[in-house]
């Protein structure tokens, strides 16, 4: 409500006046909370009171109210606000540090051919390493360096706070009172997500697969890390076990391709598991059942167990458990809310089974694969549509028509993490991982190969990419239209601020570490002093 009467204000003489740190603050946050806010806010004041009118868009779903959206955009390329006769930006800018720092944040939320956004990116950038040289206030120098090294706008929410505490406590105008509310806070999320790990390491333990499964990697705390990052509410402990499981049976499932299956058992691997969803899919449309009871028993026989007696033993016991997850998953949502999940739980799976086939057959044949072509796969073997359709499911109250319909072709809320996350993870990925049975990681490779481009332009080419789907997907977060729910478009974007945490100095999940010790510690384990 409070953002909402501030934005309203937006189009009132009140905000024509505002600095470049108050008009850059307030862009930011009406993006980052849903809001269309348009670049416009940064046009000349004449072109400010020419807006004629603000039209909210709410939709009531579920108890969900969708993000509002300004459909009085204006001309950014018209008499811009702090630019000069040039078109350049204010050469006096430059001496208000925190409005240049404002703004620098505010850039990193830009939409496509938001250009004024991309210049003031540059500008600030340049200006803030200029202005570090030069000397500031050290309170002031810790943030710019902060976001210099990686804006806020791609950091990942609980990590970035626990880092705000420790720097705002050493401020010497520091305000006692919200340092406390914020230890308190940050303490108080944390026994939860100790509670939350207990289980999961016990169930962990129950499913044997560490045990059994020697050539897989054992990362509980990694991909209990993850799930932490991308979904940190303290309400939303259901969403994080389902989806520690989820990210723990990727990883076992990954390195069966990846790593000890031949061709040949992979490809029978596979056949079981699509036959078996396709099976499955006919099942439901033709026998669907409204008794729970009745429809419990329907989902233990959709994928038939007796399938798996051709698989390997190594591959049954894998086959097992994500049988029995996808079935208790679909179960324990259908007693809630009614809806069977199953064939939506089944086709992601299913389709990262065929995507991982595929990397292990252009491997195994030789084979270099265009860049559109591998990536066509790619942001699929990833792994995130499974990782965000198991996060819809269990963090909504309230499963739409119009979501499940929109989830059954992978929108675009889902395609750009993956996509993004993809870049990311194989830009990072080490020289130990060329050397297994994939061809993950090597998108750049495949741009090489096409292109005859060196590795460091096809890096930077992949960099490219990287910053486009970011434009994309900040459009999308801001859609009004979206049929999903603001948490579950939230969960979305901190994927890709989890990958840019995880991948940014190697890949850290292929290894022993993911992200430093210390950073572990503080997330997980270490309280807030007081």
């Amino acid at each position: 409500r409070i953002l909402e009467s501030i934005y309203n204000k937006y189009k009132t003489d009140q905000w024509r006046d505002k600095n470049l740190y108050g008009t850059a603050l307030g862009f930011r946050l009406f993006r980052q909370h849903g809001f269309r806010a348009p670049e416009g806010m940064f046009l000349n004041n004449i072109v400010q009171s020419r807006l004629e009118s603000v039209c909210w868009k709410t939709r009531e779903s579920c108890h969900v109210k969708t993000c509002c959206e300004l459909t009085a955009l204006v001309d950014a390329d018209v008499f811009m606000k702090f630019k000069d006769g040039s078109g350049n930006f204010k050469a006096c800018l430059c001496e208000d540090i925190e409005g240049l720092l404002s703004l620098y944040e505010a850039s990193y939320l830009s939409m496509e051919g938001e250009t004024i956004l991309d210049e003031a990116r540059d500008f600030t950038t340049k200006a803030l390493k200029e202005a570090l040289k030069t000397g500031t206030d050290q309170d002031l120098a810790t943030l710019v360096n902060h976001a210099l090294d990686q804006p806020l706008h791609w950091r990942v929410p609980r990590l970035e706070a626990r880092w705000f505490i420790d720097a705002y406590k050493k401020r010497l105008d520091a305000n006692p009172t919200l340092l406390e509310l914020a230890k308190l806070d940050s303490n108080m999320v944390q026994a939860i997500d100790q509670e939350d790990l207990k289980h999961m390491s016990s169930w962990w333990k129950t499913t044997g697969l560490a045990e059994n499964l020697s050539f897989a990697r054992d990362r509980l705390m990694e991909t209990f890390v993850w799930t932490v990052g991308y979904s940190f509410k303290p309400e939303f402990g259901y969403s994080r076990r389902i989806s520690t499981k989820v990210n723990a049976l990727i990883t076992t499932i990954d390195d069966v391709y990846d790593v000890y299956g031949t061709f040949e058992e992979l490809e029978l691997f596979t056949c079981v598991i699509e036959r078996l969803a396709q099976v499955f899919f006919l099942f439901c449309r033709i026998c669907y059942c409204h008794l729970v009871i009745g429809t419990k028993r329907m989902l233990f026989h959709s994928w038939d167990v007796h399938q798996m007696e051709q698989l390997p033993d190594y591959m049954k016991i894998c086959f097992l458990s994500l049988y029995n997850f996808v079935n208790e998953t679909a179960y324990d949502i259908m007693k809630e809310q009614g809806p069977n999940i199953i064939p939506y739980l089944r086709k992601v799976w299913t389709d990262l089974c065929k995507a991982y086939l595929v990397e292990a057959k252009w491997y195994n044949n030789g084979y270099i694969p265009t860049l559109e072509e591998y990536m066509n796969n790619a942001w699929i073997s990833i792994s995130a549509p499974v990782m965000l359709t198991h996060c819809y499911f269990s963090s909504t109250d309230c499963i739409t028509e119009e979501a499940l319909e929109c989830l059954e072709k992978c929108p675009n809320i889902i395609r750009w993490p993956a996509v993004i996350l993809r870049l990311i993870d194989d830009l990072a990925t080490s020289s130990l991982e060329f050397g297994l049975t994939d061809i993950a990681g090597q998108e750049f490779r495949c741009y090489m190969h096409e292109t005859g481009a060196s590795e460091e332009i096809a890096r930077e080419h992949v960099k490219y990419l990287i910053s486009e789907t970011w434009t994309r997907m900040n459009k999308d977060l801001a859609a009004a239209d979206s049929p999903f729910h603001r948490d579950f478009l939230e969960t979305a974007l901190n994927v890709i601020r989890m990958a840019l945490c995880i991948y940014g100095h190697g890949d850290g999940h292929a290894g022993q570490a993911s992200m430093s010790r210390s950073r572990v510690l503080s997330l997980l384990v270490d309280p807030n002093p007081f």
